[in-house]
This record gives C-alpha cells, structure tokens and sequence, in this order.
C-alpha cells in the first residue's frame, strides 16, 4: 500500500488494524558519469514498494534528498545538513505515530544516511514513541553482492548500476561504463584511502575523479534482478519479523 495513491477513508481502515511503515530513503546525488543523480533513491523506492506490495504494510512516499556533501564538487549533487536531516525525518517520523505507527523500517540507499537514521532511531526508541530501525539494502545480502562482482566498489560500483539497469534500465549510459571503471578508481580499498589507521579523505573526488568506484562493465540487468530479488526477500522478512513483536520487547529496558 502506497500511502499517497490511498483515499485517506482507506489508510483510517489501515491505521486501525497496522501499525508498521516503509519509509524510503536515497539521496540525489553524483554517480560517476553513467548513472543518474536518482540512483539512490530509484533503489530505495524500487524496494520499499516492492516489499509493500509483498506484505500489504504502508508505504510513504521517498525522503530524496540525504545527507551528501562529500559529492558536493560534483554538479547537481543536493545535499542536506545532518543536523536538518535528523530532525526532518525525525518530525516525518512523529507524523507516522500520530496516526497510530510505532514500528518504521527506514530503507535506505545511501550509505551517508545510516547514521543519522540509527540515531533519529534512538531518539524515538527513547521517548517510547517507536522502534524505528535502519536498513541498508547491500548490507542484507553481502555475500550475494561479494559473489557477484570481482570489483565490487562502494559507490556508482557494479551493484548499484546493476540495480539500476533493472529498475530504470532507460537512466543508465551503458557506453559509458569503462570510462567510468577507467576514471574511477576500480580496486578501490579502504586501506589504500587511510595512513596508520586514520581516515585521509572527506570527499568522494579526492579518491575518484569522477566520483565511481569498482568496475562497472561487469554490471548486467540479471544480476541487478538477482540482487533486487535477494534484498526484497530480507525486507520483507524483516517487516514480517518486526511486526509480529509484542509491544513491550520494543520499549527501552528500565533502569538496572
């Protein structure tokens, strides 16, 4: 159930007999030369609704726009401030438990969010309001991902373009995809990016000119429909399993 396509009639019937929700959540930001602005969001969307059409449960409209600024130098990259970040879907959050929500899966698509989103988490799992977790797509299902990709890389890589090409195959350049492994940096290793043990970047170009990572030419739509299949499977048993809680195991714990 898409939230906004639903009469408000419709979504009461729901609220009364649910209490979980989907919330999507990418960014708009670079990714590499080949992909558009939208790939997080596109795969965060794509999932969350995917999954609500499997289970029945809600689903909100997509939180486009995250935590990004390490892409800045890139143009068209959009960006928040974390700190606005955290209380705007804090506040999206609190709108969904005025209406009867205490359990809300954040799924997420872009790796500059989860932090944020486990803590907008805590702050609601302490006020007792609701349990509020955090998903990460690739996170899910890491040996699938690890399997199918020689180099595999953490952003604009062979797994999101593959994703991509299953979910808008029309938004991918496929006749850019060396030169995106080839001005990128393909073995990318966070070793490689870090002197005795301490991180030595911020931003994404200084360790890839044209902000991808990972060979991209290895990315095909099967395995993308592989990967999305596999992910959905974990969202939905995730849901499943967050559902089926008694109310009082996703309270805070009182003082010992």
């Amino acid at each position: 159930m898409y939230l906004a396509d639903e009469a408000w009639t419709d979504l009461e019937e729901y609220f009364e007999n649910e209490s979980l929700a989907l919330v999507p959540l990418g960014s708009t930001e670079q990714h590499g030369p080949h992909l558009p602005e939208s790939t997080d969001h596109v795969i965060a969307q794509g999932l969350a609704r995917e999954a609500a059409d499997r289970t029945g449960y809600l689903c909100t409209p997509t939180i486009n726009v995250g935590v990004s600024p390490h892409h800045r130098q890139f143009p068209g990259t959009m960006w928040v401030d974390a700190p606005a970040f955290r209380d705007y879907v804090e506040s999206f959050s609190r709108n969904l438990t005025y209406h009867g929500i205490d359990r809300i899966v954040y799924v997420n698509a872009h790796g500059g969010n989860v932090q944020h989103l486990r803590e907008v988490g805590r702050r609601l799992h302490e006020s007792g309001d609701a349990y509020a977790i955090e998903w990460m797509w690739d996170e899910s299902i890491p040996d699938l991902v690890n399997d199918s990709f020689e180099h595999n890389g953490p952003h604009a890589g062979p797994k999101e373009t593959a994703m991509v090409m299953h979910l808008r195959p029309e938004l991918v350049h496929d006749d850019r995809l060396a030169d995106a492994r080839d001005g990128g940096w393909m073995d990318f290793d966070f070793a490689g990016a870090t002197v005795n043990g301490a991180r030595t970047f911020y931003d994404s170009v200084e360790n890839a000119a044209n902000g991808a990572f990972g060979d991209q030419t290895d990315a095909t739509p099967e395995k993308g429909e592989r990967l999305f299949e596999a992910a959905t499977e974990q969202l939905v048993e995730l849901c499943e399993w967050l559902a089926a809680r008694e109310a009082d195991e996703l309270v805070p714990r009182p003082h010992v």
